[in-house]
């Protein structure tokens, strides 16, 4: 099957190149905010907002007189930052994000530009439009592989600056072999996943997993390099290191988080065959103050991000279960469902009949009845997954569809 996978490669420019690839980013994020700028004049306006084909022509237009300086970079920057633009409007209409915002140089998120066309890779070294050769730390030789046996082809280069490093991240269309699908033999093969704050997840077989939570570990150290931040000369060199210290701290933090949401994403699709997760609304939630830092610590959008594309590598089946499903406010063992937990309830007590249980355990066990059901179920089908045809199990419809559920009245 073909899939999309991005290869990254840490990169060690040398003056000239670094001063392009930083031209390069620049431009992009000036074509971004510049595009945006016409996206809210042409709201408050009344007219119909652009395209990215519109923005681009405009855009044409606008920098033979007022940017000269952009024939020093490739013309697929702007157009690449356009159509990000066009994708940010699209899930702000579709009410999965909020309205784009204005990058900023000082964001490690907004420090990247998309590069399409002509990108060639050797051992040492990846060629990019009007940019040419950086050398690259490490060795490309298993991505030269891929490339030349035709199991692998460029679609795109993406340059990145964190702090004081840069990185090269190469989107290919892969050639990988079709995942053996794995079929649940028995209960023991689904696993029900609770998304929590206390615990990360916590599995329908009680095994609680912890995030390590690097945001609220370096708090202290991240307010007090903002202080010293706040308190230096702009521009001046200590300004600069102050600045540096900062980022460099943002980029400790951002991949202590993404390796472990690798590992243990990779650890679920490849050692689970049937995985039931929620379908949580993560930006409604984020919207509480008290828990906005503690939910973009640990991930949870990301989280099933990866899972999605992890299980339809390995052949794992995602069954993904609607928001209104009980899991929390419901009983595990008679299936009663009662009032809302708050979250200072870590017990689940249930008045029908009188299990005390971790409620993130009770949650994750609803979870698995919710898959086993939905396995068992004539019409079951799963969502974000491989297409795998439907388990049968006769012998577990009693067991599974016993209790879903009983409302109190």
């Amino acid at each position: 099957m073909e899939v999309r996978q991005a290869f990254r490669f840490e990169l060690d420019p040398n003056q000239k190149a670094r001063m392009a690839l930083a031209k390069h980013i620049g431009a992009a994020r000036f074509a971004y905010n510049w595009g945006l700028a016409r996206l809210k004049e042409a709201l408050e306006q009344g007219r119909p907002l652009p395209s990215a084909v519109q923005l681009h022509k405009e855009w044409n237009r606008w920098k033979r007189k007022n940017a000269h300086w952009w024939v020093e970079v490739s013309k697929c920057a702007p157009q690449e930052a356009f159509r990000d633009l066009e994708k940010a409007l699209k899930a702000w209409r579709e009410g999965r994000a909020n309205f784009p915002r204005f990058k900023r140089k000082k964001s490690l998120d907004d420090n990247k530009a998309r590069l399409t066309g002509s990108i060639r890779v050797t051992p040492r070294h990846v060629k990019l439009p009007r940019i040419g050769k950086v050398r690259t730390k490490e060795r490309t030789d298993k991505f030269l592989e891929l490339l030349q046996a035709g199991k692998a082809r460029i679609l795109s280069a993406t340059i990145s600056r964190e702090a004081d490093r840069w990185f090269v991240s190469l989107t290919c269309v892969v050639e990988r072999p079709d995942p053996e699908i794995r079929e649940a033999g028995s209960p023991e093969d689904i696993v029900g996943i609770d998304l929590g704050l206390e615990s990360f997840i916590t599995l329908s077989d009680s095994t609680k997993v912890e995030a390590p939570k690097p945001l609220k570990k370096a708090l202290g150290l991240l307010e007090r390099r903002s202080r010293q931040l706040s308190r230096k000369q702009k521009f001046s060199q200590n300004f600069s290191k102050a600045s540096l210290r900062l980022a460099r701290l943002h980029r400790r933090i951002r991949n202590i988080r993404w390796d472990f949401l690798h590992k243990v994403t990779t650890w679920l699709a490849k050692t689970k065959p049937v995985i039931v997760v929620e379908d949580l609304n993560v930006r409604g939630m984020s919207q509480n103050g008290h828990l906005s830092q503690a939910i973009y610590d640990v991930s949870w959008g990301m989280f099933r991000r990866m899972l999605e594309y992890k299980c339809a590598w390995y052949g794992a089946r995602l069954i993904v279960v609607p928001r209104d499903f009980p899991s929390t406010k419901a009983c595990s063992h008679c299936g009663e469902v009662g009032p809302p937990l708050l979250l200072s309830q870590r017990v689940f007590r249930c008045e029908a009949c009188g299990l005390e249980i971790d409620r993130d355990w009770n949650a994750a066990l609803n979870l698995w009845h919710y898959g086993l059901a939905h396995l068992t179920s004539p019409t079951g089908s799963s969502l974000g997954s491989n297409a795998c045809g439907e388990g049968k199990f006769p012998s577990w419809k009693q067991e599974a569809a016993g209790h879903l559920f009983h409302r109190k009245g």
